[in-house]
């Protein structure tokens, strides 16, 4: 079962006014009307059986707001397919980190979304890399915003670097980092990152990066450690498909890219999802 390991979604009542904000600040068109009934329909066109929702905390009192309504929608989608899964989310200025993140836990979140730029805060800030640790230790998948935000482009607060810097000093463990390790910072991927112990999503990645770049750090990093994602509503999930898809990937990395890893970062068993349980 393909799964697409970043999407995103709004409640019903904001997600229109949501959507246009977002299109008109990175003067972009959204793939799908950002809404839960949208994605699903996504996912049906494109022969997507799990998204993984992505939440952003952009402020700590959202904390519960959005973990809560994340726990909810999991609720909904159990034993569904196609199925979607929300992981939770947390603000680096949260008042009690360890506290939220065992809430998280608690709520059966699966992992937390990060997003640097919306956040306001360097990837290799302390409050980062303590949440990092912490949710090692819990075994909570942490997915990062990584490289330039096309709505924010003149500051990138998770450059290559940070990155670097958060590796050696708390080498956490499933941690994500998506748009294939740094939207538009390819060549510093390939030549400094690719091949450590981290994973890689596709998200927003397909018809940026050229094919060439792709295949180089595919092959550096191991199809073992890269995940099939699409930023949907921002990317389209039948359109990334394709474009994976046509590349030279062999049967046996593509598998491991479409559902594979997933699946073992997610604790799912083969067959699981299928079945409908």
């Amino acid at each position: 079962m393909i799964v697409d390991f970043h999407t995103h979604m709004f409640p019903e009542k904001i997600a229109a006014k949501t959507i246009a904000k977002l299109e008109n600040i990175a003067q972009v068109k959204a793939f799908a009307d950002g809404t839960e009934g949208g994605l699903v329909a996504s996912m049906k066109e494109a022969g997507v059986g799990l998204s993984i929702v992505l939440p952003v905390v952009t402020a700590p009192q959202q904390f519960h707001t959005i973990n809560t309504f994340a726990a909810k929608l999991n609720e909904t989608y159990s034993g569904k397919h196609p199925r979607l899964l929300s992981f939770g989310g947390i603000h680096p200025d949260s008042p009690d980190y360890k506290e939220q993140l065992r809430t998280v836990q608690k709520l059966g979140l699966k992992g937390i979304k990060l997003h640097p730029d919306y956040q306001m805060t360097y990837f290799d800030d302390i409050k980062y890399m303590r949440i990092l640790d912490y949710a090692s230790e819990l075994g909570l998948v942490s997915v990062i915003h990584a490289g330039v935000d096309i709505g924010f482009p003149q500051h990138v607060h998770c450059d290559v670097d940070r990155i670097c810097n958060v590796v050696r000093e708390v080498a956490p463990k499933n941690m994500v980092l998506a748009h294939f390790g740094g939207f538009g910072l390819w060549e510093e991927v390939e030549e400094r990152l690719a091949g450590r112990e981290v994973y890689l999503d596709t998200a927003y990645t397909f018809g940026f990066i050229k094919d060439e770049t792709f295949l180089r750090i595919l092959k550096k990093h191991g199809a073992g450690n890269v995940l099939f994602a699409t930023d949907s509503p921002w990317s389209g999930q039948k359109e990334s498909l394709g474009y994976l898809q046509k590349l030279p990937v062999s049967k046996e990395d593509l598998d491991k890219i479409l559902w594979q890893n997933a699946y073992r970062l997610l604790g799912i068993q083969e067959g699981e999802e299928s079945s409908g349980h």
